[in-house]
């Protein structure tokens, strides 16, 4: 006796994919995206803000992977913002509304703070350099979380670095956070301080993604990239005081 099973039957049983978009897996209600690419002949960068920041994906640059982590990409010959002459996959904060920037001082009473998991999965082939957090100012930016080869440092505009983890192997995922305010500038790394900066700056916001620091005049292809995967985004403002 055969059993003849019906293609109906199969299809029932199939499971349901859930396509997910990265506001699903990440808080984006206080943050801009900036992308690698624009409009033809435009030369500046798409932004994609909220709502519409909401329910957006997109499939090369801004993704969920199978593992519920965001993916941030930036190519070497993307679209840049004016004055950098590098691209990004990256989020601006913006103030709890979700429509102005935010803008804070590193004096201020308050503790602004950005908790991330992240791994940088991915540099450009010569140049490998790549940005996954900063700090900027009114004018430039004030720190970067950054890695070029193996060495994952703070970088502090015009004076010295604050090395992370002189062996980063691509991939690996860390606990990062930043936290400024009553005149400090604090970051820990898997839960332990390695900077206590004293700094009084205006004009402040976090950045966080994937801020490709090369371009095909530094010798990499156009479709050479950068790429970090963020599986935790968390921005916090408090007016507790920093620990003595």
């Amino acid at each position: 006796m055969r059993l003849i099973l019906s293609p109906c039957l199969l299809l029932v049983c199939l499971p349901t994919v859930v396509a997910q978009s990265p506001a699903e897996v990440l808080d984006l209600s206080r943050w801009r995206l900036t992308l690698p690419i624009g409009a033809e002949g435009e030369g500046k960068p798409d932004e994609i803000r909220q709502p519409e920041l909401d329910t957006f994906s997109n499939p090369e640059y801004f993704h969920v992977t199978d593992s519920h982590g965001v993916v941030f990409r930036a190519h070497c010959g993307g679209v840049t913002t004016k004055g950098s002459s590098f691209p990004r996959s990256e989020l601006r904060e913006m103030s709890p509304d979700g429509v102005t920037r935010a803008d804070w001082g590193t004096e201020e009473n308050t503790i602004h703070t950005l908790s991330m998991k992240v791994a940088i999965t991915a540099t450009p082939a010569k140049k490998r350099h790549v940005v996954c957090a900063q700090i900027h100012d009114a004018e430039d930016d004030l720190m970067m979380v950054r890695l070029e080869g193996e060495k994952l440092f703070v970088e502090r505009n015009k004076i010295g670095d604050v090395m992370i983890d002189r062996h980063y192997q691509l991939g690996t995922p860390f606990e990062l956070e930043i936290r400024a305010g009553q005149g400090h500038v604090r970051v820990s790394y898997n839960g332990e301080e390695v900077m206590d900066w004293k700094v009084a700056r205006k004009g402040c916001y976090f950045k966080a993604g994937c801020y490709t620091q090369s371009n095909p005049k530094k010798g990499d292809e156009e479709n050479s990239f950068g790429e970090v995967v963020i599986s935790k985004l968390q921005l916090s403002d408090t007016a507790s005081e920093f620990g003595q």
